[in-house]
C-alpha cells in the first residue's frame, strides 16, 4: 500500500494513462483554452495600440497640419481722416469682410477719394465732382475695405437688408436714382431712374416692404413731397425698375409744415404706414396703398392684408389716429416687443405710448423739450424702457421713464451747452438683461450753478442701473459730432462706440474723422461723477465693476 502511494507521488499522471479516451480529452481541452485566452489578449492589445495611434494622429493633425481659424486681433481705437469732406448723417455696421466682426459704413462728399488709397473719383461713374461717396471700413483695424462713389449727392440710404441674399445697401440720390450696392465689394448691383417730380422733397426713411409684385424678393417703398402733396412710389426690390406709384396721397386736416412715416406690422402680421405731421398721425394700410397704386391690384402677399381692429381705430373718411397727448409731434419710436407692436409718440412737451393691438393711450407723461428721438434700454432686467433726452430752461435733463407706466425711473441734470448740437444717446445691453446707457453733454459739479455753459466742449457719460448714484465721464471733444453709436462689434463681446465728426450737414467741405474706441479703453481712463456728492465706494472698485460688465447681442 505504501509502495502504490509512493508511486503515485513520484508520476502523479500515471493514474491516468489507463482512463482511456476519455481522459485525452479533457487533457486536449485544457491545453487549448489558455492558447485561447493568450490570442485574445493580443488581439485586445493591438486594438488599444491602434486606437491609441489614431487619437493621437488626429490630435497632431489639428495642432500643426490643419490651421485653425485666426481670430481677428481688433485693436482699442483707430481713426480715419477725410480732408476736404463733407459729411451725412449716416452711419451703419454691418459684417463686411466675413470676418465675424461689425465692419462700419459711412457716407461722405468729396472730390476724389484716391488720397484714401484708392483711385475711384466721380468720374468713374459719370459724375462730376464733389460727389457722394459709400466707404466700408474694417471695424478691427479701421483700413479702407472699399470707397466708391454712388450719387451726386446723397438723399436716403438703407443698409440693413439683402439683395437675393447677398448684404446690400439701398441708396437713393440725385439725380433722381435708386441703386442698390453690394457690401462685400461697393460695386453696383442695379441703378434705376427714380422718376420724381421736379423739386419733389424725398422724405425719409426708405422702406421695405414685403413683395408685392410677385417676382419673389421684398420691394421698396419711397415718399416724396412736392409742395403741400405726398406722392408714393413703389419699386422693385430685385431690379430698381418702379411699379407703381399714387400721384397724391390725401392727408385731411394737415396743416403746413414736414411729414415723417414709420412702417408697423400688426400682431396680425398685417403692415401699416404710419404717416405724421406737426399736430396729426395718419394709418394706411399697406394693402390701401397697393390698391390705390396698382391696376390691375397688387400680388397676393401675406403682408397685404388688414387688421380688424386696427381699422376700427382709425377713421375710415380721414385715415386719422386719436391720441390724448397735445402739441408737435416730434418723433415716432418703435418699441421692441415682438407679439405687439406698440409705438411712443414723442411730442414738443410729452411722450404717449400707443397699444398697438388697438391703436388705444397706453401712458402719457409729461417731459420739457425734447432734444432727440429716444432710444430704448431696460433700465431693470428684462423691461423695455425709454432713455430721453430733454431741456428744462437752462438745464438738459437725462431721464429714463419706464415702459410699462411711464413712470421716471432714474433722472440727471447736465449743463446747456450753448451751440452745441448733441447726439441721439445709444444703449448696450448687458449679460444682466439691463443696459449701459451712453449720451452726450457735460455735468454741473457746482450745485449751486444755474447758468448755461457758452462753450463747445460736451463729454461722452455712462450709465448702469446696477450703480444708481454714478456716472462715468469718459471722452470729451470739441468737434461738431456728425453721428454717434454703441456697437457690439463681436457676437456678446468688443464693446465699443463709434464717432463720425466734421463739419454740420449741408457746410462747406472740412475735416471729416471716423473713430473707433472700445468702451473698456474709455471705462480705464473715466473719472467717476457721484450724483448726490457723496462718495460710497472708491473710484477704483467703481471702474472695476463697470470693467466686468458682460454684454448681450440682441436677438
Amino acid at each position: 500500500m505504501e509502495s502504490k502511494d509512493l508511486e503515485a507521488e513520484i508520476h502523479p499522471l500515471k493514474n491516468d494513462e489507463g482512463k482511456g479516451p476519455e481522459g485525452l480529452a479533457n487533457c486536449t481541452q485544457k491545453e487549448v483554452a489558455p492558447k485561447k485566452l493568450k490570442r485574445l489578449s493580443q488581439w485586445r492589445t493591438a486594438a488599444f495600440f491602434l486606437s491609441l495611434f489614431l487619437c493621437l494622429t488626429v490630435v497632431f493633425a489639428f495642432s500643426f497640419i490643419i490651421p485653425c481659424p485666426v481670430r481677428p486681433i481688433s485693436q482699442r481705437m483707430w481713426s480715419r481722416t477725410y480732408e476736404d469732406a463733407a459729411t451725412y448723417a449716416f452711419l451703419a455696421t454691418r459684417d463686411v469682410n466675413k470676418d465675424r466682426v461689425q465692419d462700419v459704413l459711412f457716407a461722405f462728399k468729396a472730390v476724389s477719394a484716391g488720397s484714401n488709397g484708392t483711385n475711384s473719383s466721380c468720374s468713374s461713374q459719370g459724375l462730376t465732382s464733389p460727389c457722394a461717396f459709400l466707404a466700408a471700413h474694417s471695424g478691427t483695424n479701421g483700413s479702407t475695405l472699399w470707397q466708391w462713389p454712388v450719387a451726386q449727392e446723397l438723399l436716403l440710404m438703407d443698409c440693413s437688408g439683402e439683395h437675393e441674399h447677398t448684404p446690400a445697401c439701398l441708396i437713393v440720390g440725385e439725380p433722381d436714382i435708386l441703386a442698390a450696392i453690394d457690401l462685400e465689394t461697393g460695386q453696383t448691383l442695379w441703378w434705376e431712374a427714380a422718376n420724381f417730380r421736379p423739386n419733389s422733397t424725398v422724405l425719409s426713411p426708405l422702406l421695405r416692404i414685403p413683395d408685392v409684385n410677385g417676382d419673389g424678393t421684398s420691394d421698396l417703398l419711397v415718399f416724396t413731397e412736392t409742395g403741400e402733396e405726398v406722392q408714393v412710389h413703389f419699386y422693385s426690390g430685385k431690379h430698381g425698375t418702379q411699379i407703381g406709384s399714387i400721384g397724391t396721397l390725401h392727408l385731411p386736416g394737415r396743416v403746413q409744415g414736414r411729414v415723417s412715416h414709420l412702417m408697423q406690422v400688426t400682431p396680425t402680421g398685417s403692415h401699416y404706414v404710419l404717416l405724421y405731421t406737426a399736430k396729426t398721425l395718419y394709418a394706411y394700410s399697406l394693402k390701401a396703398l397697393c390698391h390705390m397704386a396698382f391696376n390691375p391690384p397688387a400680388h397676393s402677399s401675406p403682408g397685404l392684408t388688414q387688421d380688424p381692429l386696427w381699422e376700427m381705430a382709425i377713421d375710415g373718411a380721414t385715415h386719422q389716429i386719436t391720441l390724448l397727448s397735445t402739441g408737435e409731434i416730434r418723433y415716432l419710436t418703435k418699441m421692441p416687443v415682438s407679439s405687439s407692436a406698440d409705438f411712443l409718440v414723442s411730442r414738443s412737451n410729452m411722450i404717449e405710448l400707443v397699444d398697438g393691438q388697438r391703436l388705444g393711450s397706453m401712458w402719457v407723461t409729461e417731459t420739457p423739450h425734447i432734444l432727440s428721438e429716444p432710444v430704448i434700454g431696460s433700465y431693470r432686467s428684462d423691461e423695455v424702457d425709454v432713455l430721453i433726452v430733454s431741456r428744462d430752461s437752462s438745464r438738459k435733463k437725462v431721464m429714463v421713464v419706464e415702459g410699462t407706466s411711464g413712470n421716471i425711473e432714474w433722472e440727471a441734470d447736465l449743463q446747456l451747452l450753448l451751440g452745441t448740437d448733441s447726439p441721439r444717446p445709444a444703449t448696450l445691453s448687458t449679460a444682466d438683461r439691463r443696459s449701459v446707457f451712453l449720451f452726450w453733454g457735460l455735468y454741473q459739479r457746482d450745485a449751486n450753478g444755474t447758468g448755461s455753459w457758452d462753450g463747445a466742449q460736451q463729454q461722452l457719460y455712462l450709465f448702469h442701473p446696477a450703480l444708481p448714484n454714478v456716472l462715468l465721464e469718459t471722452s470729451n471733444g470739441t468737434e461738431h459730432i456728425v453721428a454717434f453709436e454703441g456697437v457690439l462689434f463681436e457676437r456678446s463681446r468688443h464693446a465699443c462706440y463709434v464717432l463720425l465728426t466734421g463739419p454740420q450737414v449741408g457746410q462747406a467741405p472740412g475735416q471729416v474723422t471716423l473713430s473707433k474706441r472700445k468702451l473698456k479703453e474709455a471705462i480705464a481712463s473715466s473719472r467717476v461723477i457721484w450724483l448726490n456728492q457723496v462718495a460710497q465706494d472708491s473710484e477704483q472698485s467703481v471702474r472695476e465693476r463697470f470693467l466686468r460688465l458682460r454684454y448681450h447681442s440682441p436677438r
